[in-house]
């Protein structure tokens, strides 16, 4: 049974906030650091069903505030590159047990943070040209199946898009435009996988609230808090729920 306890409330609630903080200002990359933390509370499983709801919520919320402002021909390829992706996640979660998905979801996250460490190194860099339209697709598929299984596609959206040199706002509305497709997409399956029962609704009702909060203060923060300081503590937090999710599922 899941505790819906003021202790649930106190990890669950802030991590929320920083999932909408990101939605609605910093393109979403750093939003699955909410999922990790319900992942080691609950369980994968159940972290999956609760966030994608409130992930939805988010999306309409957010939508609002970049409302065509997207790059159309972006978007619409790492939208049909995704699909494949998505369902690739969607066999992968029907074959294999809890631990394969905590070791899955706590590597994403340790490479989510040495991609952008390197990147912040000079050791990446962002092409100087538009990648082409198969690595965009090829992006899309990879969102699509880190999307399904960790609510995490935001860095291979991150990357293709930022070789297209968008503007800030560009890329936050394109990216946006993105995951509300992707997740709508996704909520039938996860609902035929069983994802969603009475108590992960509770839970979303519970935290819906903080979901708000997180998108209205991520559309007010995408225009004064500079990125790096939002981005440090994000990396702290994906550092130390990646690693703990790998140990639980190694051990």
């Amino acid at each position: 049974m899941l505790d819906l306890s003021w202790s649930f409330l106190a990890m669950a609630g802030p991590a929320v906030i920083f999932a909408g903080m990101s939605k609605g200002g910093f393109g979403g990359g750093a939003g699955f650091v909410a999922s990790l933390i319900l992942a080691v509370l609950v369980g994968p499983g159940i972290a999956l069903g609760i966030m994608l709801p409130l992930l939805m919520l988010m999306d309409l919320a957010t939508m609002r505030a970049y409302w065509r402002r997207w790059n159309t021909g972006a978007a619409l390829l790492l939208i049909l590159g995704a699909l494949p992706g998505l369902a690739l996640g969607g066999w992968l979660y029907r074959v294999a047990s809890p631990d394969v998905f905590r070791l899955l979801i706590g590597i994403i996250a340790l490479a989510f943070v040495a991609w952008q460490g390197a990147r912040s190194a000079g050791l990446v860099r962002i092409a100087e040209r538009p990648m082409p339209a198969w690595a965009g697709a090829l992006a899309g598929a990879f969102a699509g199946f880190t999307s399904f299984v960790s609510h995490a596609g935001g860095p291979p959206v991150a990357i293709y898009l930022l070789s297209r040199r968008l503007s800030k706002t560009e890329f936050q509305a394109t990216t946006v435009l993105v995951f509300w497709i992707i997740n709508a997409v996704k909520f039938p399956p996860y609902a035929y996988l069983g994802l969603f029962t009475a108590e992960t609704m509770k839970a979303d009702l519970i935290l819906a609230p903080f979901a708000l909060f997180g998108v209205w203060l991520g559309v007010i923060a995408h225009r004064h808090v500079p990125e790096r300081a939002f981005f440090a503590i994000t990396y702290v937090l994906l550092t130390l729920t990646g690693l703990k999710l790998i140990w639980d599922a190694l051990t």
